[in-house]
């Protein structure tokens, strides 16, 4: 028997990178509220009393993007200089320019179009180059690692404990990680877990210790995952009461592992906040991933990685690739082909698909992008599960996987 070990991390709301990319998408969201057409590349920065709002935003909405940066920083729990930062004082700085016209002529115009084509879907060309994955694995009911899915959880809890005032001593800026022991490609348990928790002053470490044990470990983490040998730390430095922007600084996009799939999959490098949804490092990744879960639903294979590459003001990929790892129950060759045949990978598709020009990101910058089932993302829908399996069985003759009906998928 083969054992190995996997570790992942998350964040909660008051880290200072998850603050930016909170700030970053809460402004996307305002501006796609007044105009939906609106191309936006925002970054933000965060340090001691100071934020910085900087990029390059082309739209005709009028939004007042100091307030909403102080009332983000306000309900995240940044309420006091003396937690880092105060949304009610700070300063803000704002250095916008409207999107480069090299870039606005590809994304408005495909190459496609340009060649002639009159596909209403080839019109929209990709935002940038670059190469994107998505993963899924029937790790958990969500389709998605075990080691992200409970670090993800971990940090909800505490905030959760934090807002509503169970646990008054703490303070917005905290870490969670966990590792996770496989036998033979299979979880096992737990073998460590990390909480720092920004805390107050005069907070006793021994009962902080107590209550994430007590009211966060035990109560997110399966019993049947813990046990004697199971390690816990805890604010291992012994104190954590300097956090948020005055502790650490904080920037836009620090955070990608944590917002995808905690290490388990590869990475194309691009990060998703204050990105309109005409950037395929933000689209495409949620398209991938809807690829990568659907295949898993439809049993063509117990884990699966897609990469997408796109160019610059052309609409089709240039390239998809399958990795199922050695479990597939198909040649990843035939699922390429089921893919192309089921899912439309070029942006305007993308987008129109997933309704992307909505206002839903803020809720997504913190705690994953990816097995949300609280929030019923499209691309986290399972509704070409059954079309898969039916080509499969036409490609292969292969038995219909007991789990490929229905829209949602549950393990």
């Amino acid at each position: 028997m083969k054992k190995t070990f996997f570790t992942s991390e998350s964040v909660m709301e008051g880290h200072p990178d998850k603050l930016c990319d909170q700030l970053a998408d809460g402004i996307l969201d305002a501006i796609l509220e007044e105009d939906p057409f609106a191309r936006v590349a925002c970054d933000v920065s965060a340090s001691t009393g100071l934020i910085t709002v900087f990029g390059q935003i082309t739209t005709v909405s009028t939004v007042d993007i100091p307030a909403i940066v102080r009332t983000i920083i306000q309900d995240v729990g940044y309420t006091d200089s003396d937690y880092g930062i105060d949304g009610k004082s700070c300063s803000v700085l704002i250095g916008l320019d409207r999107q480069s016209a090299d870039i606005a002529i590809g994304v408005g115009s495909s190459m496609e179009k340009r060649l002639g084509s009159d596909d209403e879907t080839d019109q929209l060309g990709a935002g940038d180059q670059g190469l994107m994955f998505g993963y899924a694995c029937n790790e958990t009911p969500e389709l998605m690692p075990l080691p992200i899915t409970l670090a993800h959880k971990l940090a909800e809890k505490v905030t959760e404990l934090r807002k509503s005032g169970e646990l008054a001593y703490l303070r917005p800026d905290g870490k969670t990680q966990v590792t996770v022991e496989y036998a033979d490609g299979q979880a096992k348990r737990v073998d460590a877990v990390v909480i720092a928790c920004q805390h107050d002053e005069s907070a006793d470490q021994e009962r902080i210790k107590q209550d994430m044990l007590n009211k966060v470990i035990t109560a997110v983490i399966p019993s049947e995952l813990l046990d004697e040998q199971t390690k816990y730390f805890v604010n291992a430095t012994g104190r954590f009461v300097i956090g948020g922007p005055a502790g650490d600084s904080g920037w836009t996009g620090k955070k990608i592992i944590v917002d995808t799939y905690g290490g388990y999959a590869r990475h194309g490098g691009g990060s998703f906040s204050g990105k309109d949804p005409t950037k395929v490092d933000r689209s495409a990744a949620y398209a991938a991933r809807y690829v990568a879960k659907n295949i898993v639903a439809a049993g063509l294979a117990d884990r699966c990685e897609i990469q997408l590459a796109y160019v610059i003001g052309v609409a089709k990929p240039v390239s998809i690739r399958v990795e199922t790892f050695g479990t597939g129950n198909i040649a990843e060759e035939q699922i390429e082909e089921l893919i192309k045949k089921h899912f439309d990978l070029r942006p305007f598709a993308i987008i129109r698909d997933f309704d992307l020009r909505k206002p839903i990101y803020r809720k997504l910058a913190c705690y994953g992008h990816f097995g949300r089932p609280e929030l019923d993302l499209p691309w986290e829908r399972t509704d070409k599960a059954v079309q898969l399996a039916d080509g499969a069985v036409d490609l292969q003759r292969i038995p219909k996987h007991p789990n490929q009906a229905g829209d949602e998928f549950h393990g």
